[in-house]
């Protein structure tokens, strides 16, 4: 670790155990599909074996006579749009008058089990008609004709805009044109970044239970309890006092669960429908098709720079293939562009992004969401620059470092920055001065940096409540209780709450107990995405802490005739350090708080600092209370004659600003590296194209055959934490659940090309993409390792 005192803490910092590890380890911890009410129905949706479709007809009166089913739902019976964005609702529950995608849900059946179910599908009759398909995104942006005619796959959104564009973003910031006029050195790039999903364990899962009285309880996977409440009594058009989400523990999402999806509508609406609850599990494949994963990025970048190394200019064009619906696209075309502006010093930036539709299954957030992509080719660009210029990519960085206490050319602002730490910490544990451009002929290093957001600074529907709640409670036990509305997704959200408590109210870990996930007896917080649980979650619990802490210490000084200030509770106890005869066990104090106060509770809240944003539209996108900050080195092997690439090892520093629990930490910098490594290597989420059988199917719905890195392809991966403690986070901390991903895909890249001199500019990096780039070198005689900058100048000199 590096910067920043360790503080005076007693259990902030240490490294601990997960409160919730031993029921997940020893099978006790039941998720959505371990639940099983009294007389449950199981669910399965009909879905559209054609990637664009009107329907003609349907006619389910065949499934509903079969015995075991009670029901039977159709998109004509919910017709509200939703979404998770509220400018873009596109989606229905269940398709109306036309499928955009193959996997579109069409109908829902609930019946005795699934097999039933599945026979029932089966009865179903679906009359289609087909219209044009389109599965490439520029395609689908030239497209021209009417939306009635299918040409478009949405109604146009705006005038002038064909029906296939879900949001145009241009802009610019400072003197583009003149910086990169006035660059001595200038690249320019085209990258491709394809997409990939989430995979994560757990298949989406959804119980209903619909209840005479007109209350409606949905148990569910979701990692957005709250958006999803909105969206059940707004598409279902009830009463929101009436509707309760739960969410039991969710085996891991990864922004693949970040807004509602069909199946919680369906239970929903059936479990209404039938008197009965309904449960629905999704199929692997129906993961796959569910999708929300990262976009596929078609990206344009230039750069221009100075002979001393300084950076002039950025010009930024992209094109994003969304799938069949927005989804959170509004939001990821801004990142395209918003969140590339540190940790660099930018003079001038412009991007220009466009989302389009497509006939495939929807994209939507995954780990790092809308700025893994343009991160890629950035860090990319960098590495050629440096070439370029003859300098070690790690002191260009460092010459263009945007500081602390700042603000970005999109003026965002910046409050702490251990970047310039983070590089140190790479460029020492993995002997880059002494190995890079050193190691032998097929072996490399190469670095990347990257920034991301502690959350966004704005809810995602408009309001000015605050973001997070807590409500904390004491008992004269000496236990504490927390009720957090926090989604607990695998990333120690309860556990973090747990620390918080007991550092402030000095009890053992213990005796704190977390109760989450239930909207109706716990307080808002608005869920787990874009890396905001930590910071905001956790000043909402430190401000309901101290509220009761106050309470305590005021207490227990007035039975000692003192000074609040000089009460500390720490390791159980409540003392005053200047006063040997002045201690009492916790469970003591807070029995005098009670009888002083009566019951003892506090709620504490968070929201976030309104000016740290330029006034121009679009500005507030990528804002954040506070940043992360990461560089990574990474070592592969290539072999020449097959292409393969090796990555041995990948070295993390970062800037998490204080580390509440390392060992938390050091596993999501661990996890996301991991990520990003399979993603620069591995994944591919691709569709048949007319020419290959059937259009719209995707090539590989299953964990056997998308490509992922097991434990064995995994490489050697050290984690090093810098700590900047930042002035906004709970007790300084920052986020580390996204940031850590970034920058291993460029680090992989831009080591592919230390070792053997050749570019791969589209991802993933598989055996026949960089063995044809080593061909095409081969062929032109430029097969070889570059020069270390040290060794050009001498044979300038020469």
């Amino acid at each position: 670790m590096s910067r920043g005192e360790r503080g005076d803490f007693a259990v902030i910092g240490q490294r601990l155990r997960k409160i919730d590890g031993l029921a997940k380890s020893t099978g006790r911890a039941a998720y959505t599909d371990d639940l099983v009410l009294p007389g449950m129905l199981h669910g399965k949706i009909l879905r559209s074996p054609h990637p664009h479709a009107r329907i003609v007809s349907i006619d389910t009166s065949r499934a509903e006579a079969l015995e075991g089913v009670h029901g039977v739902l159709t998109g004509g019976e919910l017709p509200t749009p939703y979404g998770i964005i509220p400018w873009t609702p596109d989606e229905n529950a269940l398709a109306v008058d036309r499928v955009r995608y193959v996997g579109d849900g069409v109908a829902a059946v609930a019946a005795v089990d699934e097999d039933t179910a599945l026979q029932a599908l089966d009865l179903i009759e679906v009359e289609y008609e087909l219209l044009p398909v389109v599965l490439d995104p520029r395609q689908a942006l030239e497209a021209k004709g009417t939306y009635e005619a299918g040409d478009y796959i949405h109604p146009p959104r705006k005038e002038g805009w064909n029906g296939n564009v879900t949001k145009m973003v241009k802009l610019e910031f400072g003197d583009v044109d003149g910086g990169l006029a006035a660059a001595d050195l200038e690249v320019e790039g085209e990258y491709w970044f394809e997409g990939t999903t989430h995979a994560a364990i757990e298949p989406h899962c959804a119980i209903g239970l619909f209840e005479g009285t007109g209350r409606l309880t949905v148990w569910s996977s979701t990692q957005v309890p709250h958006y999803l409440h909105r969206e059940l009594a707004r598409v279902l058009r009830l009463d929101p006092a009436e509707v309760r989400v739960i969410q039991p523990p969710v085996g891991g999402a990864f922004g693949g669960k970040s807004e509602p999806f069909d199946l919680e509508f369906c239970v929903a609406a059936l479990a209404r429908k039938t008197g009965r609850p309904v449960k629905i599990l999704y199929t692997r494949e129906e993961v796959f098709y569910a999708h929300r994963g990262r976009h596929p990025f078609d990206m344009w970048y230039r750069t221009g720079m100075t002979r001393d190394g300084r950076l002039t200019g950025v010009d930024a064009r992209i094109v994003l293939d969304g799938g069949a619906y927005a989804s959170f696209g509004l939001v990821t075309t801004y990142y395209s562009g918003q969140l590339l502006t540190a940790p660099y010093d930018l003079p001038a930036y412009r991007f220009d992004s466009t989302r389009a539709y497509t006939n495939k299954p929807a994209c939507g957030p995954k780990r790092g969401h809308g700025s893994v992509q343009p991160r890629f080719a950035f860090e990319v660009q960098l590495d050629k620059l440096a070439q370029l210029g003859g300098f070690d990519p790690m002191e260009l960085r460092r010459k263009n470092v945007l500081g602390s206490h700042t603000r970005t050319i999109n003026e965002l602002r910046v409050t702490s920055n251990g970047f310039l730490e983070c590089l140190e910490a790479v460029e020492r544990a993995s002997g880059w001065k002494e190995r890079w451009r050193r190691l032998p002929f097929g072996r490399g290093l190469g670095v990347a940096g990257s920034t991301y957001i502690s959350g966004t600074n704005y809810p995602i529907y408009p309001n000015d409540m605050p973001q997070s709640g807590i409500q904390v409670q004491i008992d004269r036990s000496g236990r504490v209780a927390v009720f957090s509305g926090g989604s607990e997704i695998g990333q120690g959200t309860d556990s973090a709450m747990a620390y918080i408590a007991a550092e402030e109210f000095g009890v053992p870990l213990e005796h704190v107990r977390v109760y989450r996930g239930d909207t109706d007896f716990t307080p808002v917080d608005l869920g787990a995405y874009s890396s905001r649980v930590t910071f905001m979650l956790g000043n909402a619990c430190v401000d309901a802490c101290r509220r009761l802490k106050a309470q305590v210490c005021s207490a227990v000084a007035e039975y000692w005739e003192g000074d609040p200030d000089a009460v500390i509770l720490r390791g159980g106890r409540a003392f005053d350090p200047a006063e040997a005869d002045r201690s009492m066990p916790i469970r003591q104090a807070f029995q005098l708080a009670e009888a002083r106060w009566g019951t003892l509770g506090a709620t504490g809240s968070y929201n976030t600092p309104k000016d740290v944003h330029g006034s121009y539209r679009g500005g507030t996108i990528g804002a954040s209370p506070a940043y992360s900050f990461t560089a990574h080195v990474a070592e592969v092997e290539v072999d020449p004659e097959t292409g393969v690439v090796r990555v041995e090892k990948i070295w993390i520093a970062h800037d998490c600003g204080r580390a509440l629990n390392p060992v938390l930490v050091e596993g999501q910098m661990e996890g996301s590296a991991y990520m990003g490594f399979g993603e620069a290597l591995m994944e591919e989420q691709v569709f048949k194209d007319a020419d290959h059988g059937r259009a719209g199917l995707h090539d590989a719905p299953s964990l056997l055959d998308y490509r992922m890195p097991t434990s064995l392809d995994t490489p050697d991966l050290e984690a090093h934490i810098v700590e900047s403690v930042d002035p906004e986070g709970p007790y300084g901390a920052k986020e580390a659940g996204e940031g850590p991903l970034h920058p291993s895909i460029p680090a992989i890249a831009n080591a592919i090309h230390d070792a053997v001199g050749v570019r791969v500019d589209r991802l993933p990096f598989s055996p026949p993409r960089v063995w044809r780039a080593l061909e095409e070198a081969r062929r032109a005689g430029r097969l070889a390792k570059p020069a270390h900058p040290a060794e050009r100048v001498a044979e300038g000199a020469s």
